[in-house]
């Protein structure tokens, strides 16, 4: 048997920030781009997502800067540090990448380098990923989400032929935090105010009479909303996997880190329960 060429190690993109704007009083966008750019593309998905490299506190790393390298070389707790944001827009003629942080003050990692960011702050990142794109066959869509699932819905929103039948629900914080997007669809905007995140979404996705024919769905957010409204669709509306996007994105009292660490085992668990009882 031929032996297998080594698989190439994936290279970070490296880009600069070129602008920033605060969109609403918990989201900020960072633009980035830069030549650091040039072999970076991103195909129809509207869910992609990049993986950024935040550096420990403390430690510098060799230039050229190789991740594979300081995984050799630097024990575990000096590695990067990975927080993963969807691609709010790319635009390839301009090379430029928008993302969108929801920022609650001090709190976090990359919500506070995004408030703080300045054009010429040099930042690297994985990417991208994503799988999800709205399937224009379906005779309907649902996208439910919360401020984390925000930047892809509204991707997804943008990307959607004109009068597609769309049920939209983002729930934010209060008023202050609905955005405006660049789509004829309607949005309903669901205020958190005080109750548990996600309660608003499971609420009013479960109050939605929903409209005749086949249906793509795309649910992210928090995983204790998304567990619920996933036992929603697969079991009680019994919608195949198939015309489902569904995951959580973060977990209430997990960081990145936590959260990713044992998301494969929840999300299988998840699945196994709720996909046996749809069966």
């Amino acid at each position: 048997m031929a032996e297998r060429p080594a698989r190439r190690p994936r290279t970070p993109h490296t880009a600069r920030v070129v602008r920033t704007e605060r969109l609403t009083p918990h989201m900020q966008r960072v633009v980035l781009g830069g030549e650091g750019l040039a072999e970076f593309t991103a195909g129809t998905a509207t869910d992609h997502y990049v993986k950024l490299l935040f550096p420990a506190e403390g430690v510098t790393y060799p230039e050229p800067f190789d991740l594979e390298r300081i995984r050799e070389e630097f024990p575990r707790e000096q590695w990067p540090v990975t927080r993963t944001y969807t691609v709010r827009a790319w635009n390839p003629e301009l090379r430029e990448i928008q993302l969108d942080f929801v920022v609650h003050g001090d709190e976090g990692l990359a919500g506070p380098w995004a408030a703080r960011a300045k054009p010429g702050d040099i930042v690297r990142f994985m990417g991208p990923g994503g799988g999800y794109t709205p399937d224009t066959t379906a005779d309907w869509h649902l996208l439910a989400g919360d401020e984390s699932a925000l930047p892809a819905i509204a991707a997804a929103l943008e990307a959607l032929p004109e009068h597609t039948e769309v049920r939209a629900f983002v729930e934010v914080a209060g008023p202050e935090d609905e955005q405006k997007i660049a789509s004829p669809a309607e949005v309903v905007w669901l205020h958190r105010g005080e109750r548990p995140v996600g309660a608003a979404l499971v609420e009013a996705v479960r109050a939605l009479e929903f409209p005749a024919g086949r249906v793509h769905a795309f649910v992210h957010g928090e995983a204790g909303f998304v567990k619920e409204l996933r036992r929603l669709l697969r079991i009680e509306r019994q919608i195949p996997l198939s015309d489902l996007s569904i995951s959580g994105y973060w977990r209430l009292g997990h960081n990145e880190d936590g959260w990713q660490a044992s998301k494969r085992e929840w999300n299988a668990q998840v699945e196994a329960e709720q996909d046996s009882a749809a069966s």
